[in-house]
């Protein structure tokens, strides 16, 4: 087969790498297309995604369509007449009239072993449940969300300290080589006939509010230390300890600890902060008041001797 038209969808910098390794294939994008920019910082001042910032610096054309719903908009991408369309976290569903517009379709780069945790939030989904490993998938699209039948996908396991956005980059760059596989093997013809879905074991993957990321001392203190590890970097665990709420950074579950949840653990070192639970205690190994730095617990239990 011969080099293949393609354009690329996505905005994040979880995209990049798997941009990166388009550009540098045998089919390099045409064009790009992210979400436009959104206002961001203090200022609130308009800030281009990492995908367009890639975008630019390798000379492509990027577009920027509020969605994909309008005549115009598809019509732009028409005229570009894509042999393949890939996305990796672009955030916007792709229409039908989209779907249909390249030779060999489109496909997703979607960061879970479909079709668990299929949807917006797949990462921190599999550590908050306790999974053990992960993966990415190489899709065929649909019109559904992440539905679409499976042509790759490569495992890992998840490290049991690992954290989302520790978890996140490393399936960046995982993204990045499956996409050079699918390419490579479309290519040369030995691209494996795409799988259907189980529908029957989906699990979904809902966006992420603020309000997830609260840390309910009722709960064991195994999944408030899952919940920590999910929600870093955001939005960040949260919690009233001690009068004060605090954001929790890195956490340890303590099985052998006990007391009222929610209640501040005395008299067990210096390293930690230790908070009882429904079962057991969590240890808060580093922390951020409002207004404050984020600290290790040692520097936090210095300045409040009264905690210690």
């Amino acid at each position: 087969m011969t080099a293949l038209r393609t354009i690329f969808a996505g905005t994040p910098q979880f995209a990049v790498p798997a941009l990166e390794a388009l550009i540098d294939s045998p089919c390099p994008p045409l064009a790009v297309l992210c979400q436009p920019d959104r206002p961001a910082g203090r200022g609130q001042k308009l800030q281009i995604g990492p995908v367009k910032a890639c975008a630019i610096d390798a000379g492509i054309q990027v577009l920027q369509p509020a969605s994909l719903k309008a005549s115009t908009d598809r019509a732009t991408l028409a005229a570009l007449s894509p042999d393949l369309i890939v996305t990796a976290a672009y955030g916007l569903l792709l229409p039908r009239a989209v779907l249909d517009l390249p030779r060999e379709g489109c496909w997703n780069l979607h960061a879970s072993l479909l079709p668990r945790w299929r949807g917006a939030s797949p990462i921190n989904q599999a550590i908050l449940a306790g999974d053990r490993r992960t993966g990415m998938t190489l899709m065929q699209m649909d019109p559904g969300l992440d539905t679409g039948p499976i042509l790759l996908s490569e495992a890992t396991a998840i490290g049991p300290d690992e954290n989302a956005g520790e978890l996140h980059d490393r399936l960046s760059r995982m993204a990045a080589g499956l996409l050079r596989d699918g390419l490579e093997a479309l290519l040369t013809d030995q691209l494996p006939l795409p799988q259907p879905q189980d529908d029957g074991q989906a699990t979904h993957a809902p966006l992420i509010q603020r309000e997830d990321a609260r840390l309910d001392w009722r709960a064991p203190a195994e999944g408030l230390a899952r919940q920590v590890r999910a929600y870093n970097p955001w939005p960040v665990a949260f919690a009233a300890v001690n009068g004060i709420e605090l954001r929790v950074f890195r956490a340890l579950a303590l099985d052998h600890l006990h007391g009222e949840p929610g209640t501040l653990l005395r008299g067990h070192g210096e390293e930690a902060v230790v908070v009882a639970c429904g079962e057991g205690a969590l240890a808060l190994c580093e922390v951020q008041a409002a207004g404050r730095k984020r600290v290790s617990a040692r520097d936090w239990l210095n300045g409040h001797p009264d905690w210690a």
